[in-house]
Order: structure tokens, then C-alpha cells, then sequence
């Protein structure tokens, strides 16, 4: 949110049983402001985006790909953590209910 305007920053909390990503407002809240069922899913780095400079997206983006097929892009704060959060991903996927 703060390099691409139309982006939100959101808290993310992952839930293995069962298996979503849930979303809320950092600036506060108990409700989430949505969730994505991640049993399924497709969850892969994403190397370059349209649309987007280098600067904005170098090897912090990823994907998920629900199995109804919607699609959520999501950027970590380091290349690091994209690693962290693709791999918690694909397991709660295959492990979650």
C-alpha cells in the first residue's frame, strides 16, 4: 500500500484447522475484514508484475490461487518472508481442512 496506491496493508493470520488466511485492518479490530480458503490452493512466487516497476515488486510478491480460482496477489516485506509465508501456505493447504 505504501509503493502501489491501490493496495491495502493488511495483518494476515494463518489458520491450519481450518485451513484460511484470514485478513484484518492493522490499525485495529477483532473481526476480519475477509478470508481465503486456502485448502487447495496454489500459492507461488511471482517474478514481475504488470504494470509495476522493478523497484516495487523485486522477489516480494506472491500468489494464491484458491480452488475456485480467484486470485490473490500479496507482497511480503522482504524476499525472506515471501519464503516464509509461501511455504506456511503450502502446507496448511495440504495438511488444513
Amino acid at each position: 500500500g505504501h509503493r502501489r496506491k491501490n493496495w491495502k496493508v493488511r495483518k494476515f493470520v494463518l489458520r491450519e484447522d481450518p485451513a484460511y488466511l484470514h485478513y484484518y485492518d492493522p490499525a485495529g479490530g477483532e473481526e476480519p475484514l475477509g478470508a481465503i480458503h486456502l485448502r487447495g490452493c496454489v500459492v507461488t512466487a511471482v517474478e514481475d508484475m504488470p504494470d509495476s516497476k522493478k523497484y516495487d515488486v523485486d522477489n516480494i510478491l506472491f500468489e494464491i490461487i484458491t480452488a475456485n480460482e480467484i486470485h490473490y496477489y500479496l507482497q511480503a516485506a522482504s524476499p525472506t518472508e515471501r519464503t516464509e509465508w509461501i511455504k506456511a501456505i503450502q502446507a496448511a493447504s495440504r495438511t488444513g481442512k
